[in-house]
């Protein structure tokens, strides 16, 4: 006789009208420390019902995971549908009995019928989803700057003008320059209507004695064009020897570097301020060189988004690549096993489109998907994988060459999570 502990658990698709459940599972999961009415709220809207997944033992939830309807831009100025798997969790009273193996597999086998070539995700724990494939494939820097222990040097550029303007009146014009950047970074995720409303998300509730949400705008003078925004919350906090308020950097987005020096500058000019935190920016991002003293910044390098190549032809195919390129790769993949095997990858650089087919020629390199998808958009780079043992050379030169091929002038970058 089967033990209930021991039941099969099964997997299936989720009706509307069981989201509450399901979104409590993964309240739970995550220490049970309910949302704000408006995170919660915000979260139900965005929540792609037809993907949305739950572990079920007999008739109840006992795990669940999501997808959103994603475009990412790749290397070479592409954009990619990829998957953006979120809300991953399992109760704690069912742990290890293969819940989250259960979850992945039904999920990328969706995402293989729906044709996306990428899946993409941002993990609470960076050990758990290596083993279903993924590997990390962006980086994110938190830096704080300290007011007065630093200098900016800023480029010469058009005469600026900044205004403070009402967050959410000046999202769409926010939105239009932002959306001219994504095709400009690797890791950029094209925002879908409703999208836009995340970084407006402000409940006082949830604002741990920092102010409402402020947003400064930086326009030409000349021509009244937005060039950059930040938008930031203030702690007007005091030590004993006075005002020591900090300024936390929500997102700042600037067409170039002078107008990026601009709006820095300015938010460290803040009254009564003591420091400015932001956490998150691109590893390369321009402050790192604008700065008088890189120390100051006190810089933490965190991981960001973690990718998996769902189909590994059109994955690869659908890059640019910085040089030319003519490589034999052996990709294992247990967990998706018809990436599995040697695929040739043929490029004539950044002027032609790539083509990726199967192939029984002997192979140039051996790796597994996961770190093809630590080197896709060009964060990690196949010679410094191979100096870990995690990329064999079977030809000499090969590495070298593929390495240069997949490189990204700029970083790769995740802004905000999802």
């Amino acid at each position: 006789m089967t033990s209930p502990a021991s039941a099969p658990l099964t997997v299936r698709p989720i009706s509307a009208d069981e989201w509450d459940t399901w979104y409590g599972v993964l309240e739970v999961a995550f220490g049970g420390g309910l949302e704000q009415p408006e995170e919660r709220d915000l979260w139900r809207e965005l929540t792609e019902i037809d993907r949305s997944l739950a572990v079920c033992d007999d008739s109840r939830l006992v795990g669940c995971a999501s997808a959103f309807s994603f475009r990412i831009a790749v290397p070479g100025g592409a954009v990619l549908p990829a998957a953006g798997v979120t809300m991953v969790a399992v109760l704690p009273t069912h742990r290890r009995r293969g819940a989250l193996t259960a979850l992945m597999r039904r999920q990328l086998d969706d995402l293989r019928e729906r044709g996306e070539p990428l899946a993409v995700l941002t993990a609470s724990e960076g050990a758990i989803y290596g083993r279903f494939g993924y590997g990390q494939a962006t980086s994110r820097l938190n830096v704080t700057l300290p007011r007065g222990r630093i200098r900016l040097d800023a480029p010469d550029g058009p005469d600026l003008r900044l205004r403070l303007a009402d967050p959410a009146e000046a999202a769409p014009a926010c939105e239009e320059l932002y959306a001219r950047l994504v095709p400009l970074r690797p890791g950029l995720l094209e925002r879908r209507p409703g999208w836009e409303r995340l970084p407006l998300l402000d409940p006082p509730g949830g604002r741990g004695g920092f102010s409402p949400l402020h947003c400064v705008l930086a326009e030409e003078t000349s021509t009244g064009r937005l060039v950059g925004y930040a938008r930031y919350a203030v702690d007007r906090g005091w030590n004993g020897g006075g005002p020591a308020a900090t300024v936390r950097v929500n997102d700042l987005a600037a067409l170039t570097p002078a107008t990026a020096a601009r709006l820095w500058t300015y938010l460290l000019e803040t009254d009564l301020a003591e420091k400015v935190t932001v956490n998150s920016l691109p590893v390369d991002d321009p402050l790192l060189h604008l700065v008088s003293d890189q120390r100051r910044l006190e810089p933490r390098v965190r991981d960001g988004l973690f990718l998996r190549p769902v189909e590994v032809g059109a994955a690869l195919a659908g890059r640019g690549y910085a040089q030319p390129v003519d490589v034999v790769l052996e990709v294992a993949d247990p967990f998706c096993p018809w990436n599995a095997g040697r695929w040739r990858l043929v490029s004539p650089g950044p002027d032609g489109p790539a083509e990726c087919v199967r192939t029984r020629a002997a192979a140039d390199l051996a790796l597994s998907v996961r770190e093809l998808g630590s080197a896709y958009l060009g964060g990690a780079t196949l010679t410094a994988l191979a100096r870990a043992g995690r990329v064999a050379e079977l030809r000499p030169g090969a590495l070298a060459a593929a390495s240069r091929a997949f490189a990204s002038d700029v970083a790769p970058w995740l802004p905000h999570g999802f």
